[in-house]
């Protein structure tokens, strides 16, 4: 299995670069967030057109994830299954896809330490982690895939002193982040590059950060041992990047060999 995941930034504005990548990466499964379409704007058509199956949860012009898929589309959901109130913004879809149970996430920006939607973002890491003990099973095929925008170590941004009282680096972030994985999942290109520094997959528009290498790691693709074990291929596609009208992001995807 081929799966993907890719902060689109405006599915509208992205459109012909991701029929374009679908084509040629060729992903059984592809995780994108903020679309920002509603959901009766969403593609569907094109995408079956391309051999993919669908699943979006939008809201407009803000957030959105969908999930494609050419091996199944199973049981989609939104949201948590912890109780709480349904969260009012379009940021994870849950679907099984080949047998594997798949989240595309989006998770809260946070920004700044001490703001209210920073506090949104603790609290949605932590219903992100009971949703897993609540409804998944860590020795079942599980993935959770998106745009964290959490870099869990400092090698995960290119100048760490350039992020001092900012977010997305902060101890209660990381901590938050690690406790989804110490549930059961694995990072699987940290695993893939241990010893690796400055491999990123964000870059801001402004400055040239791209050209010069000055990104962020905070879209992951985690995944429960079973799978994991199983990884044979993880990579960033830098390409995706360049050209005309990228995103910001850039997809990370990985090849997983069969059971």
């Amino acid at each position: 299995m081929r799966i993907a995941t890719w902060n689109v930034n405006s599915l509208n504005a992205r459109m012909p670069r991701v029929e374009s990548w679908l084509e040629s990466v060729q992903p059984d499964v592809l995780c994108m967030q903020e679309t920002k379409l509603a959901n009766d704007a969403f593609p569907a058509l094109t995408f079956q057109g391309l051999g993919y199956e669908s699943f979006h949860h939008g809201q407009g012009q803000w957030n959105g994830v969908a999930i494609l898929s050419r091996i199944g589309l199973d049981d989609p959901a939104v949201d948590f299954a912890d109780g709480g109130d349904a969260d009012t913004d379009a940021r994870i879809a849950w679907a099984t896809c080949g047998g594997v149970r798949v989240a595309s996430a989006y998770i809260p920006n946070g920004r700044e330490p001490g703001h209210d939607h920073y506090h949104y973002k603790l609290e949605w890491l932590a219903r992100l982690r009971a949703h897993l003990e609540q409804s998944c099973r860590a020795d079942d095929d599980v993935m959770v895939l998106g745009d964290f925008n959490v870099a869990p170590e400092d090698r995960d941004v290119w100048d760490i002193a350039a992020f001092e009282g900012a977010t997305h680096v902060t101890g209660p972030e990381r901590d938050a982040f690690t406790r989804v994985l110490d549930w059961g999942m694995v990072d699987l290109f940290r695993r893939q590059y241990p010893d690796n520094d400055g491999l990123f997959t964000f870059w801001d528009y402004q400055a040239g950060r791209f050209h010069k290498r000055q990104g962020m790691r905070i879209d992951f693709i985690l995944a429960t041992e079973s799978l994991a074990g199983r990884a044979e291929f993880v990579i960033v596609d830098r390409n995706a990047r360049k050209g005309e009208k990228p995103s910001d992001h850039a997809p990370l995807l990985a090849d997983i060999a069969a059971a």
